[in-house]
């Protein structure tokens, strides 16, 4: 006897193949069996007729690393059918964290079940809490390189790339399965090619995967570019762009020579690829407009600069000069300070017409009084360009979010609504005809993502695989979650099952957590 059959639902297996009916009968955490099985018994029976029934989804882009261990039900993310994600992107992992390197602003303000500072620790800790979904955990190297010269703004040595590559050794050996970059945060933007290089050599040795978020997305986007793929010429890895994006009115016309340039380093054997999230904006730290120098040296050291009055004058000078004036218009205030929170939603420009400030000095007053922990939406991007790029075989689907809930100490923020929206966002658009096919659509968040990180047997539904599965209702998937009101939790998934075990059923959560460590 089966432990459960889904019967009567259209299924889509995640290789990109038209949809089929198709029963799947499951036992234990493997997909037993596909065919015809109106006659076998189950222990338990989904009747998915008129619904679609897919692999769960990768989330190949998320930084839910530190919120799994506060909310290990992961709402935001299974109500969008999401069964596996891919954290620590970014350069900015939950581990390690040694030496003088800090988690990120966002996650440092929640308390936690336990401490860590190794991978094995922090993977010791989420497996007694017990996620809801699977984990793939990258190792970053801010974090890295943080726990071995703290945030100095200079190359580093031989002797620290040495550190650091034992360090990324030692992560990658308790189950990290790749690096990933930050370059235009701190301390990584100071790293040299080379660095990087030799930190990828260290994953290419445990077949793992470099991803990054690159130097530049906008004016030096094809530059950034043949850096990216150079590390994986140089060295064999596996290469991931995050986010693809041409960023900017003024590179909106490099798409085509971005394509190329990808497309060419893969001609050339470099198995390189991208993710990205269905959105025109994107969302970090508002800090993120600072020049280099001001960010160099850590949180007190940026604190401090914006304290000391010729200093902030210095840095108020080189926004004006650096940013059109127009560019101001563009920036949205997302998470804040309590202090602060009537501005969040609000445009930038708007919160400084409220504080009787300019533009640039509402940006500094609002990083300063918030401790570095403001967040804004960056709205810079192209419609025509976003659905080009998905369309590419070779781009997969990133929500570049951490995981919410609409209750409790995840629902105090303001997220952008990619983290609620993401997967049904794009697969409303397939349903509509806005982009690449459904069955298409499907294997860009199961199938490409699961071969790209190395998942076996998963991202496909047959014999053998591990029932990851989500049963979605083609008439009412969708998201809802907007910049005006975004934790909203998105419509249409009725069933999601992780390892055999339903976390959703009849679309409401059941309470089940078995995920696992990839």
């Amino acid at each position: 006897m089966m432990d459960l059959k889904i019967i009567n639902g259209l299924v889509l297996d995640g290789t990109g193949s038209p949809g089929r009916r198709c029963d799947i009968g499951i036992t234990g955490d493997r997909i037993a069996v596909l065919g015809d099985l109106g006659q076998a018994e189950a222990r338990q029976v989904i009747d998915a007729s008129g619904q679609m029934v897919c692999p769960g989804f990768i989330d190949t882009h998320s930084h839910s690393d530190a919120y799994l261990l506060i909310e290990p039900s992961a709402p935001s993310k299974v109500y969008q059918g999401v069964t596996t994600e891919v954290v620590g992107n970014c350069g900015a992992s939950a581990a390690p964290r040694l030496g003088g390197a800090r988690m990120a602003s966002d996650w440092q303000a929640h308390h936690y079940p336990g401490t860590w500072a190794t991978t094995a620790e922090y993977r010791q800790l989420l497996e007694q809490v017990k996620p809801a979904v699977n984990v793939v955990p990258l190792v970053g190297h801010n974090v890295l390189r943080a726990s071995v010269m703290g945030y100095a703004g200079r190359a580093a040595t031989q002797d620290e790339v040495a550190a650091m590559a034992r360090l990324l050794d030692q992560s990658l050996a308790e189950g990290g399965r790749g690096l990933s970059t930050g370059l235009i945060y701190p301390p990584g933007m100071y790293a040299s090619s080379g660095e990087i290089s030799a930190l990828a050599k260290v994953v290419a040795r445990r077949n793992g995967i470099y991803t990054s978020h690159m130097r530049s997305e906008s004016s030096r986007l094809i530059e950034a570019l043949e850096e990216t793929i150079g590390v994986g010429r140089e060295t064999g890895c596996r290469v991931q762009v995050s986010h693809l994006k041409t960023s900017g009115r003024a590179n909106w016309n490099k798409i085509d020579a971005a394509i190329e340039t990808i497309e060419r380093g893969r001609r050339e054997g470099v198995a390189v690829a991208a993710d990205r999230y269905p959105y025109i904006s994107s969302c970090t730290e508002l800090d993120v407009i600072f020049p280099d120098w001001a960010t160099e040296g850590g949180r007190e050291a940026e604190l401090a600069r914006l304290h000391d009055p010729a200093t902030r004058a210095r840095l108020r000078a080189e926004l004006l000069e650096n940013r059109a004036e127009r560019s101001w218009g563009s920036i949205t205030i997302g998470s804040t300070s309590a202090a602060n929170a009537r501005f969040r939603g609000k445009l930038l420009e708007q919160a400084a017409t409220e504080l009787g400030l300019e533009p640039v000095d509402a940006a500094l007053h609002l990083i300063e009084t918030d401790h570095l922990t403001t967040s804004a939406f960056f709205q810079g991007m192209c419609e025509e360009n976003l659905w080009k790029i998905i369309a590419q075989p070779w781009v997969m689907i990133g929500s570049d979010a951490s995981l919410r809930a609409t209750s409790g100490p995840l629902s105090q923020d303001y997220p952008h609504p990619r983290a609620y929206g993401t997967f049904p966002r794009v697969l409303r658009a397939a349903l509509e005809g806005r982009t690449v096919p459904l069955a298409e659509a499907v294997r860009k968040m199961t199938s490409l993502p699961a071969s790209q990180f190395g998942l076996t047997r998963r991202g496909e539904l047959r014999e053998g695989c591990f029932a990851d599965i989500a049963v979605i209702d083609p008439a009412t998937i969708r998201d809802v979650s907007t910049y005006s009101d975004p934790h909203r939790l998105a419509e249409g998934l009725t069933h999601v099952i992780v390892n055999g075990r339903a976390v959703m059923s009849l679309g409401q959560l059941t309470g089940a957590r078995p995920g696992a460590w990839l």
